[in-house]
């Protein structure tokens, strides 16, 4: 072979290599990234300058999959409200993939019920102007069809057997769209706040207070 040949044979060589690598790089990329909102609250910060750290803090997370808009018409109308999201499940799971989870090292107080510190599957229950937020003793499961009676994946199965509360959400009008699914902890204090979920022109969220 000469070294021409050669040459053009290894460059083949390589370009072969390197379309399998982007090709597996796609295949590998999830649709709905994971997602995480967090908060700190009920600490204080010690020390002066570079040194500030804030110790005692308590955490209260939000991890879910977080879905991308991608030019769909996602709410529907009439009966068909929801559908899309909700995939035959009765209610959304408010993300995508695994159930989206609470986590809270402190109580919370939303809508007059008490939930201890714990983990939590969140789900909303999706009405024409009228989304109800769920908090649910449900566990998550990373398999669909869920392997465990006792775990969902997503909300396929769900039941309301296991809700610890319900609670209406403040339901509002973005001046522009949110293209991928994003929880996230609005006006926190030490004393409470809000947590809210963002996408397409919707903000629907639910205030609570720290136990």
């Amino acid at each position: 072979m000469t070294r021409r040949a050669l040459g053009l044979a290894l460059s083949a060589a390589i370009a072969i290599a390197a379309g399998s690598v982007a090709a597996t790089a796609q295949r590998a990329r999830t649709p709905s990234p994971d997602g995480t909102a967090a908060t700190e609250v009920r600490g204080k910060y010690v020390g002066n300058g570079d040194g500030t750290v804030y110790q005692g803090g308590k955490w209260i997370e939000v991890t879910y999959g977080r879905p991308i808009k991608r030019g769909r018409e996602l709410w529907g109308t009439g009966a068909d409200y929801g559908r899309l999201l909700n995939d035959t499940a009765p209610v959304w799971r408010a993300g995508a993939n695994v159930s989206t989870r609470l986590r809270t090292e402190l109580p919370l107080v939303i809508n007059n019920k008490t939930i201890a510190p714990g983990e939590y599957s969140l789900f909303i229950d999706l009405k024409p102007n009228s989304w109800t937020f769920i908090v649910s003793t449900w566990k998550a499961s990373p398999d669909f069809p869920s392997r465990d009676p006792a775990a969902l994946y997503g909300a396929f199965d769900y039941t309301p057997a296991k809700d610890v509360l319900r609670a209406p959400m403040k339901l509002e009008t973005l001046p522009h769209v949110v293209d991928q699914l994003t929880w996230k902890f609005l006006d926190m204090n030490d004393a409470g706040g809000v947590l809210a979920i963002e996408w397409d022109k919707v903000l629907a969220s639910v205030p609570f207070k720290i136990g």
